[in-house]
């Protein structure tokens, strides 16, 4: 619990948001009510061990404050999120009603778990450490399964690795999902991809029998989207993108739509975590990404 001013308002309440909940919470010394709710606020800032900020402003020292946050009576308190208020509630409610209101919007314990082993593991993939990393991100799914962001991580990683069937077993709980969510729908294409090469046993002089057979005829797309899906599986990513461009090129609604939509699953999959910067920069996009976007935005709106 931290005391707030107009000096560390900005510092305390707003930028603070931008990481964790913050409980504002407006009183005064003479306040009966006040009193019997500051105990109970500061008892659950230490239950939550972190997931929520509680701070403190007295609204008749800090009017300016008070004002801006149209206080009328008190106690009232704001839950502040990435610098917005969020809820609030007036009124020295009992502890239980408290701590259904911030279930409402502060994360499990076990998703702020999840989420520090999801950064954790980026961070040694960053630096080549693939066994660490593949052991945070499975920790972190089976701490929060619910986590889709994570379980994308960890499956990529484990296809990236080669490990199709350990892949497949971790993607299982979410394949209903896929159809609505881009990621997840990524993941599937991949798998796809990958059973559709290893079904129709194609090698490594498949390259030329694919060649041989748009040689002949440019507009063969079944043969080129099966091009697309053997270079997928072998994660040559930018020349399945290629492949794919070629079809959109001649034909965009092709399979209904199939070739864009793969094209975008692969942008997916290889879209970088994006880096960490100062507070009010935009991380830099991946170059690769960058271009890719721009060749699909070229050749659909064309």
């Amino acid at each position: 619990m931290i005391d707030v001013t107009v000096e560390n308002f900005e510092a305390e309440v707003v930028a603070a948001s931008m990481n964790v909940p913050v409980l504002v919470d407006f009183w005064a010394p003479w306040c009966g009510p006040c009193k019997s709710l500051g105990p109970v606020l500061e008892k659950l800032e230490t239950a939550y061990d972190g997931r929520f900020k509680l701070v403190k402003i007295d609204s008749d020292q800090e009017q300016q404050l008070a004002g801006m946050f149209g206080i009328r009576s008190i106690p009232t308190c704001v839950l502040l999120m990435n610098g917005q208020p969020v809820d609030g509630f007036m009124g020295a409610l009992p502890e239980g009603q408290v701590r259904e209101f911030l279930d409402k919007h502060v994360p499990t314990a076990e998703e702020v778990v999840a989420e520090a082993e999801e950064e954790e593991a980026l961070e040694a993939l960053a630096e080549g450490d693939t066994g660490t990393a593949l052991e945070k991100l499975q920790h972190a799914v089976v701490t929060d399964p619910s986590n889709d962001d994570v379980r994308f991580d960890y499956v990529k990683l484990l296809l990236q690795l080669g490990r199709e069937d350990d892949a497949k077993v971790a993607f299982a709980p979410v394949i209903a999902k896929a159809p609505a969510s881009r990621k997840l729908g990524a993941l599937k294409a991949w798998m796809d991809a990958l059973d559709f090469v290893a079904a129709s046993a194609y090698g490594e002089s498949a390259g030329a029998e694919f060649d041989e057979k748009i040689a002949a005829n440019k507009r063969d797309f079944d043969t080129r989207f099966a091009r697309a899906r053997w270079l997928m599986a072998d994660q040559r990513w930018t020349d399945a993108m290629d492949e794919l461009l070629e079809i959109l090129m001649r034909d965009k609604a092709w399979g209904e739509e199939l070739a864009r939509k793969t094209y975008v699953s692969i942008l997916e999959i290889i879209e970088p975590p994006k880096v960490k910067v100062a507070d009010g920069q935009i991380p830099p996009d991946d170059p690769v990404v960058a271009t890719y976007r721009r060749r699909l935005s070229s050749v659909v709106l064309s």
